[in-house]
């Protein structure tokens, strides 16, 4: 089953869904000085009816939602979601209230599928056309990666050693920082007022902040005006400096293990911070990367297996091409717009 052919709506449909609710999270969120460097942990989904015990695991099989007499099962719902590229999977796994949606139009396009057919949509001339085009093209691509799939035993130990060899440089893993903040809350379009009395806060933490002693976890959950990190005694977690602002960057490569920054100030309000640990840069290991360079070994042989594969059906049947004809189509096709 591909993408063309399944869920071609399915996916529109989940794909805004997913847009319209990050377009709100960021409007509640407050601004960060680091990008996020890890996706939060998965949250089981809420299913409309489900059928499995709420402690067992899901299995394909199980039918998470019904509507009229069509099922949806966990295997539906999986093939959805893998359609998803990345960063759309990790935004599921954070809300289950976005996995909801999910199933949600899955059973609307269910309805639509079995409106369709009832009306005999398919025996559209144009319709019929267009599935005759997907139908070929699924055909095609599938009998070609049968054909043209590297063997399991590629690529060899060597091959994948001599790979990672090769590009040491790209597999450097930058240098990280550990770090803990206290935000001073100030929209950049505030008035003089507002701006004296969050520089009088940030004068009044910061002399908490660096005086000798100072538990910094415990005023950052008294001070931060940023409830995420306010609720960890401020911590922001491991950040690469790649991955850091320019303005935070300054500040926190300069500091001391343990030492307080100076005030920074970004669109949301002032942040000062706290070095807590940092790691070195280092490359990452063979047992680190392996199973990635594996795939994209696997897959650029399995692209030139399939260059390879259609040049040599081209030389036992060499096409005749009218170019005349070809280019009075681009001339015709370029004048009707």
């Amino acid at each position: 089953m591909t993408r063309a052919v399944v869920t071609s709506g399915l996916l529109a449909a989940i794909t805004l869904a997913l847009a319209l609710a990050e377009a709100s999270a960021q409007q509640r969120t407050p601004q960060q000085p680091v990008q996020p460097q890890q996706a939060a942990a998965p949250q089981p989904g809420r299913a409309a009816q489900p059928v499995a015990d709420a402690g067992s695991a899901v299995k394909d099989s199980d039918v998470v939602a019904k509507i009229g007499g069509s099922d949806v099962t966990a295997a539906e719902v999986r093939s959805a979601i893998s359609f998803l590229d990345p960063r759309q999977q990790a935004a599921l796994a954070r809300d289950p209230a976005l996995l909801s949606q999910t199933v949600r139009a899955i059973l609307a396009n269910r309805l639509a599928y079995k409106e369709a057919l009832s009306k005999k949509w398919e025996e559209q001339p144009a319709v019929q056309a267009q599935i005759a085009r997907v139908r070929e093209s699924v055909i095609v691509d599938g009998y070609l990666k049968s054909v043209t799939a590297p063997p399991e035993s590629y690529p060899s130990e060597a091959e994948v050693k001599a790979v990672y060899d090769a590009n040491a440089s790209a597999l450097l893993l930058p240098r990280r920082f550990r770090l803990a903040q206290v935000l001073i809350a100030l929209p950049k379009d505030a008035d003089k007022d507002a701006d004296e009395a969050a520089r009088k806060k940030l004068a009044e933490a910061l002399k908490k902040l660096k005086a000798p002693g100072a538990d910094f976890g415990k005023l950052a959950r008294e001070l931060s005006e940023d409830p995420a990190s306010a609720e960890r005694e401020g911590e922001l977690g491991w950040v690469g400096e790649p991955d850091l602002r320019p303005e935070i960057r300054s500040q926190v490569t300069g500091l001391a293990k343990g030492a307080v920054s100076e005030p920074v100030r970004l669109d949301d309000g002032w942040h000062v911070l706290k070095l807590l640990d940092t790691e070195a840069a280092r490359q990452r290991t063979l047992a680190e990367v392996r199973d990635g360079l594996v795939q994209r070994l696997r897959a650029e042989k399995a692209e030139a297996n399939r260059r390879a594969y259609v040049n040599e059906l081209l030389k036992q049947s060499p096409p005749v091409l009218n170019e005349i004809a070809l280019s009075r189509l681009i001339e015709a096709k370029t004048e009707s717009r």
